[in-house]
C-alpha cells in the first residue's frame, strides 16, 4: 500500500468506503463484550503529549456515537447534528449523534443505535453498520466508541428539539482530504490546547468530533488501497 496523504480520492461512494473498511475497521463483534476489553485508541491528548491522560480509573464512562454516511447522488456525505444551545454541555457544538451508555444497552454498538432513534428519530432498520473506528478517550472523562455505517435509503429524520438544534451533512470528499484539516488552538486549563478543525461553509467542526473524523481518514483514506 502506497501512501497518499493530502491527494484527492477520486471516488467517495459508500460503495468505496464500504470497500476499504473491509477487514480494517472493527466488526461489531468485538465491541459486544466489556468496554474494558477493548484497548483505548485515540484522545483529545494526543496532540497535547504536555497534558497527563486520565488515569483509568477516571474514564469508566463508556459512551457511542454513530457517524451516518449517506448517499447523494452517488456521492457521499457525514450526516451530523448540532446541538441546542439551551444544552448544559458542549451547547451549540457540531456532534455525530450519541450519548452515554445507559444501564440498559447491552454493549456500545445498541448505544449508538438508541441514540441515534432518541436524538435524530433514525431508525435501526435504515442503519448498516460497518464496524468500529479506534475509541477516543475525552477530556471530560468519556471514552467514545465511534460506529461507522451507511444510511439506506428510506430513511427519515426527526430531530428531537430539546436536543439537537439542526441536523445536515457535509460531503465526505470534503471531510476526507487532509488539507481541509486544520490545526487549531484554544486555551484548556490554564495551557494551549491543540486540537482538529475542519470548518465548512458556515460550520466550525472541531474536537473530539474532529478528531474521530481525522482517525477514518487515517485508517480508510490516508492508505490507496488500489496499490
Amino acid at each position: 500500500m502506497a501512501l497518499v496523504e493530502d491527494k484527492a480520492v477520486e471516488a467517495f461512494t459508500t460503495a468505496d468506503l464500504r470497500r476499504r473498511a473491509q477487514g480494517v475497521l472493527a466488526p461489531l463483534a468485538s465491541r459486544i463484550s466489556t468496554e474494558s476489553e477493548v484497548p483505548a485508541g485515540r484522545s483529545d491528548f494526543e496532540l497535547n503529549p504536555e497534558m497527563k491522560i486520565l488515569d483509568v480509573s477516571e474514564r469508566k464512562q463508556p459512551a457511542a456515537v454513530l457517524i451516518p454516511v449517506i448517499e447523494h447522488e452517488n456521492k457521499a456525505s457525514i450526516l451530523f447534528t448540532q446541538r441546542a444551545d439551551e444544552m448544559p454541555t458542549h451547547a451549540g457544538q457540531i456532534s455525530f449523534p450519541g450519548g452515554k451508555m445507559d444501564a440498559s444497552d447491552s454493549n456500545v454498538a445498541e448505544t449508538a443505535l438508541r441514540e441515534a432513534r432518541e436524538e435524530i428519530g433514525l431508525e435501526a432498520e435504515f442503519i448498516d453498520s460497518i464496524g468500529f473506528l479506534d475509541d477516543y478517550i475525552t477530556s471530560t472523562g468519556y471514552r467514545i466508541s465511534p460506529l461507522v455505517a451507511v444510511i439506506r435509503q428510506g430513511y427519515s429524520i426527526t430531530p428531537d428539539q430539546s436536543e439537537v438544534a439542526d441536523v445536515f451533512d457535509v460531503p465526505l470528499s470534503f471531510l476526507m482530504n487532509a488539507q481541509n484539516h486544520e490545526m487549531h488552538t484554544r486555551e484548556w486549563r490554564g495551557t494551549q490546547r491543540k486540537f482538529y478543525a475542519m470548518p465548512y461553509e458556515t460550520r466550525f467542526i472541531w474536537g473530539a468530533t474532529a478528531g474521530m473524523l481525522r482517525n477514518l481518514y487515517d485508517w480508510l483514506y490516508k492508505m490507496d488501497l488500489s496499490k
